[in-house]
């Protein structure tokens, strides 16, 4: 089996790239001039905004792993670009050049509507007004309507690795003035390669599949997990189900996480 990933340099793919390449799979990683991969991982120059630089990437692959998205940018043109446009270019890619190839797309759980009345589920009516949520819905379309073997993974807040992620939340509650107790829907890096394994024996084909691990956590527990202290609240909490999922889609296809809880990730030292 011949992999290409996208967003290979990211927080997400470069984690997913090292494990898999470990595994002994045979990896391609699509990256712009002067990026690195790790060593066993086969990089081929490209841009999803250049179409024309795409063929070589894809010619002769069995899966397209696509992670690469913008995210933490104020310019929305950007966002929709990178995520919507390069999105699309990938697509006519693997369509004139791989038709056959298995396309696994990374979305997010922001794309659920912030005042739901329950944790989010795949089958759910979603507007979002933000651009990157917007963006990805827009893209999971293109996907679904391709005429491609596709599957669709709606992440949450990932963790682990030394990522660094949980350490961006107190300045994030800080800057957004959210509440304490505002609850997000969590996975680890290990689970990612799982359920994107999982994804890869076509237990996911045609779905749209939601990740997550056993126990959503609190931005006050993920801040005083990294030793930081933030403001308690006993303020009535809105939109209590923003940033939730309903991981039961997953658990049916028979996942069981590896890292069941953000605790169990600080004992294991996996943090």
């Amino acid at each position: 089996m011949t992999l290409l990933v996208t967003g290979g340099t990211g927080l997400v793919g470069s984690r997913l790239l090292r494990r898999f390449v470990d595994a002994g799979l045979d990896c391609r990683a699509l990256v712009r001039p002067g990026k690195e991969v790790p060593a066993g991982a086969t990089p081929v120059e490209g841009d999803l905004l250049d179409a024309d630089s795409l063929q070589q990437a894809v010619e002769g692959v069995s899966a397209i792993i696509h992670l690469a998205a913008v995210f933490r940018t104020q310019n929305d043109d950007d966002i929709w670009r990178a995520n919507l446009d390069g999105t699309k270019n990938l697509i006519a890619a693997t369509k004139a050049h791989a038709p056959q190839a298995r396309f696994v797309m990374a979305s997010t759980g922001l794309v659920y509507d912030a005042d739901a009345s329950h944790p989010g589920l795949e089958d759910d009516a979603t507007n979002p007004k933000l651009a990157y949520p917007a963006s990805k819905i827009a893209a999971e379309n293109e996907l679904r309507n391709s005429g491609l073997n596709w599957s669709i993974l709606r992440l949450p807040f990932v963790y682990g690795d030394g990522d660094g992620h949980l350490a961006s939340v107190p300045p994030l509650i800080a800057r957004l003035k959210w509440h304490p107790a505002k609850t997000f829907s969590l996975v680890h890096h290990r689970d990612v390669a799982r359920v994107v394994e999982l994804a890869l024996t076509g237990a996911m084909d045609g779905r749209i599949v939601n990740i997550t691990d056993d126990a959503p956590a609190t931005l006050y527990e993920m801040a005083s997990i990294v030793g930081s202290t933030i403001e308690p609240s006993a303020e009535p909490l809105t939109d209590p189900w923003m940033g939730r999922m309903d991981g039961s889609r997953l658990r049916r296809l028979g996942f069981q996480p590896e890292v069941p809880t953000l605790y169990q990730a600080m004992q294991q030292g996996i943090l």
